[in-house]
This record gives structure tokens, sequence and C-alpha cells, in this order.
């Protein structure tokens, strides 16, 4: 299987590794993911009693409406792959992968 590789100006081959999930059990939803993202690839949402994942308006104080806030990954064909996320996340509950050709 060949995967999606860039050839860098230095001649290196580089293999971007795309993201694919995060653990939102253990994602504790600080957002620090999000603002290293320049792609719009992430999106926060809350977590109300019952499990279900809800919107959450950034210009609103409604952290009654949920449980906790985790992020979620809302636009997969934004990733760029260069695994921001990952690298600032202070749970490492990303997970990443190269794209098939």
């Amino acid at each position: 299987m060949s995967v999606f590789s860039v050839t860098l100006p230095s001649g290196v081959e580089w293999v971007p590794q795309f993201v694919k999930s995060i653990n939102a059990e253990k994602c504790i939803g600080c957002g620090r993911c999000f603002k290293v993202c320049g792609r719009d690839v992430l999106q926060l949402m809350g977590v109300d009693e019952e499990g279900e994942l809800i919107m959450v308006d950034p210009d609103e104080d409604d952290d009654e409406e949920y449980e906790k806030k985790v992020m979620t990954v809302s636009a997969l064909g934004n990733c760029t792959g260069c695994e921001a996320c990952a690298k600032i996340c202070p749970k490492k509950r990303y997970t990443h992968a190269p794209m098939p050709v």
C-alpha cells in the first residue's frame, strides 16, 4: 500500500500523519489543540448527562447545559497532517495515520 507523501525542498520525503480520532473519554476539553489548528479541523462540543454531544456557543455562558467539554473532529478533509494538535495535547488523546493513495 502506498501512502501520500511530500518531497520537501531539501529532498527529504515527508509522510503527513492525518488525524483519525480523538479519545473523547479522556479529553479534558482544554482547547489547546483547537487554538493551534489553523485549518478548522476541530470543534469543541459539550457532553450532556446522557452522553450526547451538544454545540458549545463560545459567546455564551451555557456551562449548565453540559457535564464537560470535549474536542471532536469536524472537518477531517481540512487536515494537513502536521500533527500540531497531538503535539500540544496534554493528555495525548489523538490518533493519526498516513493517508493511502
